[in-house]
């Protein structure tokens, strides 16, 4: 048995040395796609995020200092439908170097960030994601690559009828109008 496994490996080698030999496969490196580079940001801000989360009397309060820049990275329609007060709109996929010093002053400037998880109870506005996918961390992670080093973001989960942080935009009229808190 011994000896016809090690006479088909044999002549298995045989065979493979007389194939035309493959070409190396040219290993094509886009310098503007680098894994390498997203992975090490990402494992920048999973180890910083803890520290840079507000609850949301921290966040509401981040929010009244002079010079901070509330910052919404959904898409345009469903910002329009429901945000906080006073957030200024780059969805993500518009980031760009030029975009965001539109939007952000300085690379130190102090910026809060939330997402559709920070909210239940707007399920078109601000529907939920699934929580590896979450908005937040994308644009955490973002926001770090470009050189933005004061990113905090807000932490729980809240509903927006009886969220303290003042909600604006279509559906929030829709509810005044209604009679109901926005």
């Amino acid at each position: 048995m011994k000896t016809k496994l090690v006479s088909c490996i044999l002549s298995l080698a045989a065979v493979a040395a007389l194939l035309p030999a493959a070409e190396p496969q040219q290993l094509v490196i886009n310098p503007l796609i680098r894994f390498d580079l997203f992975a090490a940001k990402v494992s920048e801000a999973g180890i910083d995020r803890p520290r840079r989360l507000l609850k949301e009397a921290e966040f509401l309060e981040a929010m009244r200092e002079p010079g901070v820049v509330l910052l919404d990275a959904r898409s345009g329609p469903m910002f329009a439908l429901r945000h906080i007060q006073g957030a200024v709109n780059l969805s993500l996929p518009d980031f760009s170097e030029e975009a965001l010093a539109r939007v952000i002053p300085s690379k130190n400037t102090k910026v809060l960030i939330y997402c559709n998880n920070n909210f239940r109870g707007s399920p078109v506005a601000m529907a939920s994601k699934v929580s590896s996918a979450s908005l937040n961390l994308h644009t955490h992670g973002n926001l770090r690559s470009y050189g933005y080093t004061n990113v905090l973001e807000l932490e729980p989960l809240l509903d927006v009828k009886t969220t303290r942080l003042p909600m604006a935009g279509l559906e929030v009229e829709l509810e005044q109008k209604k009679g109901g808190r926005p």
